[in-house]
């Protein structure tokens, strides 16, 4: 087990901002850890990291106790703050040395290290630059190479991708793939569809308690329960969206049909089950029983957005 959170609890005068929450996170893993603002996100990944004291509870990484051991805890975890700490007047090279001396590297070892987070993080042109000129991606990259710096078993990234373009999410999305295959990461953001493309694994926490724990694929097919079908279909002038959902409904274990616009004689239409069972085919075989030219069928997948609005907004 790579991470092991207990009953861990943070207050805040009155407030409780993170509430007796457990999970676990095992080696390898890219963990994707969500919730709105004010959940208890980042409060958590400070303590795991150490910048925090929990009111209780307790947290183990790679077998070494925040509370017995957190300079062991600290070696063994890389962390980018949603703040990125960097010293604008130093160059990319001279504060990745700083930062392997932070960790404790031995000389002889930081020019190898050096040479590999440059490597890694895409770094190279970009080594004798002031920080105070890279742009907003760039200077992610170096954040993610300071984290690294000390080849650290666990990585805790917070927002890693605020503020960048689309171009630089998906290089940093793919660079944070690919750390997933040596090390265990953390990600904590708001862009969904970086989750979905990177994540194994989701917890999702609301107002300091955790509102759902499982695989994303697990999420959406739960929060589903029965299937949706989309359908645009080609009927004759005399067909109304009315007539079509009409028929529609009188498929077997059809629960709803919603019509959700047109194009000439175009129509489409968004069809749920009161079950998981595909209709497809019987969808199909009514088209071609009525004369109707079926344009598109498919099922509808629902989004990490919607598994995610719906379990943070739940009273």
């Amino acid at each position: 087990m790579s991470i092991q959170v207990t009953n861990l609890s943070k207050n805040y005068g009155e407030t409780r901002a993170v509430d007796d929450i457990s999970f676990e996170v095992h080696s390898g893993e890219i963990l994707g850890f969500l919730g709105p603002n004010g959940a208890g996100k980042t409060t958590s990944m400070r303590i795991i990291t150490c910048y925090l004291s929990p009111t209780s509870g307790t947290v183990m990484v790679e077998g070494r106790d925040i509370h017995g051991d957190s300079l062991g805890v600290r070696k063994m975890v890389g962390y980018l703050p949603e703040q990125n700490p960097l010293y604008l007047d130093m160059n990319v090279s001279e504060y990745l040395d700083y930062s392997a001396r932070l960790q404790g590297l031995e000389n002889r070892m930081i020019p190898r290290r050096r040479r590999e987070m440059i490597d890694v993080c895409g770094l190279g042109e970009m080594m004798h630059k002031d920080l105070g000129q890279l742009s907003k991606g760039y200077r992610q990259r170096v954040g993610l190479a300071a984290a690294m710096i000390h080849d650290p078993k666990v990585l805790i990234l917070d927002e890693p991708t605020s503020g960048l373009d689309p171009n630089q999410i998906v290089e940093i999305r793919s660079l944070i793939h690919s750390l997933g295959k040596e090390k265990t990461v953390v990600l904590s953001t708001h862009i969904l569809p970086e989750v979905q493309a990177t994540c194994d694994r989701v917890i999702i926490i609301n107002r300091g308690k955790i509102a759902a724990d499982a695989p994303i694929g697990d999420l959406q097919r739960g929060l589903r329960g029965g299937d949706k079908i989309s359908l645009e279909v080609l009927v004759p002038d005399t067909e109304t969206p009315q007539s079509v959902s009409a028929v529609l409904k009188n498929l077997p274990a059809v629960d709803g049909v919603t019509f959700s616009g047109e194009t000439g004689r175009s129509k489409k239409f968004s069809i749920g089950t009161s079950r998981s069972q595909d209709i497809r085919g019987d969808v199909f075989r009514l088209c071609v029983e009525k004369g109707w030219v079926a344009l598109d069928l498919h099922r509808e997948q629902t989004s990490l957005e919607d598994v995610f609005r719906e379990l943070t907004t739940l009273s």
